[in-house]
């Protein structure tokens, strides 16, 4: 079973789940599916449903990894705690795996990170992550860090790969995870995608999800509907695409993005 090691020993599981908009059946389904990384957000509304989620799976706290993520409005130094302590009670836990920055801030970056340091060496966070940061944002952190990030987040699936990014995640240790690997869907109906799944008899959406883990990418696709597709996803992990193929996937026209930058203002995409 393949895991990512982070760069302080802790050990991801190959593939995650994302809850954005997801609700108490959503998730069920998919820690029935299997799933154990949870990965959800203040700015969700959803850390409640999680904490429910997992308390009625009968399973403990300790079989699953937990992510959320600090949103904008709760970054500088006078903010931070309180934050963090209402992601704890909402989540009835007294440790969050690992803990994001949502997003990056002009000017309150370096100062949030200052104080998401302290809880880490608290035992409070297991891991530190940065979430939407480009190299140019990181860079801020890593030059006056005493805690390294451990995992970064950023759209990455077929068609839309940000190598540059990657290339400089990978090259400090730090774990990239792909938030909507699946495009969106786009990837169902790209032809090279559909090829490839007949050629491998998968589905489209565990091409796509092989593809981020032989690029060394943590997928996280959002919770499914139904309990087949999300151990099917899960699955994807036993998928070994060719050196060709992925060199093809690679090298495949852009498949379309989401429209959020951290620096702009978001596209809306129709």
């Amino acid at each position: 079973m393949k895991t990512f090691t982070l760069n302080n020993g802790l050990k991801l599981p190959a593939i995650g789940i994302g809850t954005y908009k997801a609700e108490l059946d959503a998730i069920t389904r998919a820690i029935a599916a299997g799933c154990k990384y949870l990965d959800t957000a203040a700015k969700y509304g959803n850390e409640n449903v999680i904490a429910q989620a997992i308390s009625s799976s009968g399973l403990k706290r300790e079989e699953f990894i937990i992510a959320s993520k600090l949103w904008k409005s709760d970054m500088g130094k006078d903010n931070v705690n309180s934050a963090f302590n209402r992601t704890l009670e909402n989540l009835r836990t007294d440790y969050v795996d690992v803990y994001f920055i949502h997003w990056p801030q002009t000017g309150l970056n370096v100062e949030t990170w200052r104080v998401l340091e302290e809880l880490y060496s608290q035992g409070k966070i297991r891991a530190l992550g940065l979430s939407n940061f480009l190299p140019y944002h990181a860079e801020e952190i890593m030059r006056t860090c005493k805690v390294q990030p451990s995992v970064a987040q950023l759209e990455f699936h077929a068609g839309h790969t940000q190598a540059f990014a990657l290339r400089y995640y990978q090259e400090r240790n730090i774990v990239l995870q792909a938030w909507s690997p699946l495009a969106r869907g786009r990837i169902f109906n790209d032809e090279l995608i559909l090829e490839l799944s007949q050629k491998y008899h998968a589905t489209p959406a565990q091409i796509s999800l092989a593809f981020c883990l032989a690029e060394n990418v943590m997928p996280i696709p959002r919770a499914s509907s139904t309990l087949e597709r999300l151990r099917e996803n899960l699955m994807s992990e036993n998928i070994t695409l060719s050196p060709e193929d992925i060199m093809r996937i690679e090298n495949m026209p852009p498949l379309g993005w989401g429209g959020e930058h951290p620096d702009r203002e978001r596209v809306k995409i129709s």
